[in-house]
């Protein structure tokens, strides 16, 4: 079918399969690295408990049938490996049938992961990657035409996680309408990066400028994504700017990275030929099967995209949100809250349990501690015990039982939670004490950069955990004389 062909997209097809391929790459390292203190058979949230008291209908994924450290290690490497074969263009080169083999194989060991991963994976760019898995798994081959109901499938995905994200904002924080949030937001995002602290001291009339921009990119721009061309490509170039200013502004895992990714199906080849001049083959008729498998999709996305919309059109809007189990055609928008102010949890450890024991501090990778320290960049990769301190500053420790179990591998000194962090102030045995304390954060002045060095000022507020022990039996307890000495 001729219709059913978009030849000038090959180009587009090329370069977001690859730039894809290294979104799920970052994904699946990330899962191999973290995985397992965080949810693993020993981790802060045990994936066991958890398929133990969930049905697999509630979360499917392999795991539900049997679930080891060992073969979450197998599938993360398994994924890994895949997504690299997709970079490097091989299922591609192959018969039609084998892209869709590896774009499946991908999606359905990414959302096994995500759908055991609990609070440690309830982002909303884990269930984007999950959907955007799912699109890419009929891409097509090499030598076949990108069919045009997956280009605009793609569009319809990046308008809804623009245009959603601009509601949200737009019915949320009164500062998105006074154009008054990013005087906070810099400094109170969850992850600063190293240029965090000279866009906060930007004057507060760029401030303005960049909440303008904001609206104009998400509320109007989207909808010039189903405009011919070359209008579709100025709507693409405009979100791309906007996300690669985000980029530079502070730390969001993956989020900018795939939205960008999504946004190359803006571009026809005509316009990324100026950029990546390379010759399309010989282009051959898709067969039929593949065709309507196309079209079924199609046709599913149309059903399932009732949800999104009202949602969208209701006062009650929700943030970040699947109306599915397998993250399919879900809902998408961020920061339709923006914190004011920020504090972060300082966790302690004393090697003794006098009250003259010195207090020593882990610091975490990316999330800040030592307020002389340049906060550093991490996105695309993620860093999700970090993220989720910053949600448990908003709160009680009660809220945050993991929080609970982290401190109990800090008191037993686990190898592989301490592989988590990027300081252990108790490298030779671990303390016999840990706390955290609540402090407030602020990025410091011009002057005060000059005359300190330092990046932030910090002010103790409260004791967030009183200092914990473990007793004899290894549970936790309240610190007392019963506690264990420091060499026990």
């Amino acid at each position: 079918m001729d219709w059913f062909e978009a030849p000038e997209y090959w180009l587009s097809r090329f370069v977001f399969e690859r730039a894809l391929g290294v979104v799920y790459l970052v994904a699946f390292l990330v899962a191999r690295n973290q995985f397992r203190p965080l949810l693993g058979e020993r981790g802060l949230l045990p994936v066991p408990r958890f398929v133990r008291m969930v049905r697999f209908r509630d979360a499917p994924s392999l795991f539900q049938f049997r679930y080891s450290d060992r073969l979450l290690a197998v599938v993360a490497w398994a994924g890994m490996v895949l997504a690299a074969s997709v970079i490097a263009g091989l299922p591609q080169a192959g018969p039609i049938w084998a892209p869709i083999l590896v774009w499946l194989a991908l999606w359905v060991l990414y959302v096994s992961i995500v759908n055991v991963g609990q609070t440690f994976y309830a982002f909303g760019w884990e269930s984007l990657l999950c959907e955007v898995g799912a699109l890419a798994i009929l891409l097509g081959d090499a030598r076949t035409a990108p069919p045009i109901l997956l280009v605009f499938l793609m569009r319809w995905l990046l308008f809804r996680l623009e245009f959603g994200a601009g509601l949200i904002k737009l019915r949320g924080d009164r500062c998105w309408r006074d154009l008054t949030c990013l005087h906070y937001h810099h400094e109170t995002q969850p992850m600063p990066n190293p240029l965090s602290w000279f866009f906060h001291h930007l004057p507060g009339r760029a401030h303005k400028v960049e909440v303008l921009a904001n609206h104009f990119a998400q509320l109007v721009v989207p909808f010039f994504l189903f405009t011919p061309q070359p209008v579709a490509g100025v709507a693409g170039g405009i979100i791309v700017a906007t996300q690669s200013w985000l980029i530079l502004s502070g730390n969001f895992s993956w989020l900018n990275f795939v939205t960008i990714v999504l946004a190359i199906f803006a571009f026809s080849d005509a316009a990324l030929g100026y950029v990546l001049p390379f010759d399309r083959p010989e282009l051959v008729t898709a067969p039929s099967w593949y065709e309507a498998l196309v079209i079924a999709l199609t046709v599913l996305v149309a059903v399932l995209s009732y949800w999104p919309i009202r949602n969208m059109l209701s006062r009650r809007q929700l943030m970040n949100f699947s109306f599915n189990r397998l993250h399919f055609v879900g809902t998408y928008g961020a920061f339709g809250h923006i914190t004011k102010e920020r504090y972060e949890i300082i966790i302690e450890g004393a090697a003794g349990a006098g009250q003259s024991e010195k207090w020593r501090a882990y610091e975490f990778k990316g999330k800040p501690g030592d307020p002389t320290r340049l906060p550093p960049q991490v996105a695309p990769y993620h860093l999700r015990l970090d993220w989720l301190m910053w949600f448990a500053a908003m709160g009680p420790p009660d809220r945050y039982p993991w929080t609970f179990e982290l401190v109990a591998r800090l008191l037993e000194g686990d190898r592989k939670t301490l592989k988590l962090l990027r300081h252990n102030p108790f490298p030779d045995e671990p303390p016999v004490l840990v706390r955290a304390r609540l402090y407030r954060y602020r990025f410091t002045t011009r002057a005060e950069r000059r005359e300190s060095g330092a990046w932030w000022a910090r002010t103790p507020v409260a004791m967030w955990l009183p200092p914990l022990a473990l007793d004899s039996s290894g549970q936790l307890v309240a610190n007392s004389p019963h506690t264990r000495s420091p060499s026990a």
